[in-house]
């Protein structure tokens, strides 16, 4: 589905634009993931515009510190995310994005416990291959 979206958090601080073709959704299985039950479009970073309150966004990282988790500090709302096995692109979190229709495009289950983990001090419940 090709179109142009605006997304924000919940409380509004934090407002972007999407302007992509979106021809799938995703969900993972890493833990954060999992945890934040996160549904994903793939954008290219030229497709994600930031309107508004960049500097309420926060940063999560983890693991190998290469994917960089976004949300709002405020409401504490998880927007998006530049991947870390695609660091050109963005995961956006689809439930942020106003008038987007979750119907019209399938959902792929991606594979993201077993990506590597890297970070010596690694919770045992990180359950990809070491190293």
């Amino acid at each position: 589905m090709r179109g142009a979206w605006n997304g924000s958090c919940h409380c509004g601080a934090v407002r972007f634009r999407v302007q992509a073709d979106i021809v799938e959704l995703t969900t993972c299985d890493c833990s954060l993931c999992v945890k934040k039950n996160a549904l994903m479009a793939k954008v290219h970073e030229s497709e994600l515009t930031i309107l508004a309150g960049e500097e309420a966004l926060g940063l999560y990282q983890w693991n190998s510190r290469v994917a960089q988790h976004r949300f709002c500090t405020r409401c504490g709302v998880y927007t998006f995310h530049r991947k870390r096995a695609a660091p050109d692109h963005y995961g956006v979190n689809i439930f942020c994005l106003d008038g987007f229709e979750i119907e019209s495009v399938p959902v792929r289950a991606t594979e993201g416990v077993g990506m590597s983990v890297v970070d010596p001090n690694a919770r045992p419940d990180w359950r990809g291959p070491r190293g």
